[in-house]
């Protein structure tokens, strides 16, 4: 699971991105991060923009990558299985702050589909929904996020201020942020599936 780069979030586009948009952000951040580049150069970013321009390119092995990525998707992250989710009385704080994390990345990464359903929350976080429960109301009584009509969860603009408060000060919010962004995304609800 720690070799799976996901591409997507690399380049910062859609599952579903058309190859004129893969081509162009690609060269846009293959410059940036070029080794000749004195200011912002980095020959290791560099090279896994390469491989991600290569495998999202063709269309071939872009569907074996994609295959791959929709697999992954619903694997949990390795950061939930610290104890502080389990032990203690701190574990509903962490909980809380894992789903706040969850949602975040998925408002920050996919606007067009900002929600998490209970279901994926719980496969993500390796923890029962009937253990989420108690959390989600406490969260949505914060106003730190909502419940849309679908049912799905979504963070509200306090709780994308709570997160950010806590990231500098918190080294499990500091992980998750970085655990969770490099999870898969779900593709945009409404673009065609590639």
């Amino acid at each position: 699971m720690e070799d799976f780069v996901d591409y997507f979030e690399l380049l910062q586009i859609s599952p579903n991105a058309e190859p004129q948009t893969i081509e162009r952000v690609h060269k846009l951040l293959a410059a940036r991060y070029h080794p000749d580049n004195a200011e912002t150069g980095d020959r290791e970013t560099f090279l896994l923009l390469q491989e991600a321009y290569r495998i999202l390119s063709d269309p071939e092995l872009r569907a074996d990558y994609k295959a791959e990525w929709d697999l992954r998707r619903m694997q949990p992250l390795p950061v939930f299985e610290m104890a502080e989710f389990f032990n203690g009385m701190e574990a509903q704080a962490y909980r809380r702050l894992g789903i706040l994390c969850l949602l975040y990345n998925r408002r920050r990464t996919t606007p067009d589909v900002p929600t998490i359903s209970i279901f994926e929350m719980e496969a993500r976080m390796s923890i029962p929904r009937e253990h989420l429960e108690f959390t989600t109301w406490y969260l949505r009584e914060k106003k730190y996020l909502l419940r849309h009509e679908s049912g799905e969860l979504a963070i509200t603009a306090e709780g994308v201020d709570y997160v950010e408060a806590n990231v500098t000060t918190n080294r499990v919010v500091h992980k998750l942020l970085v655990d969770g962004a490099a999870a898969p995304r779900p593709p945009a609800k409404d673009e065609a599936a590639v």
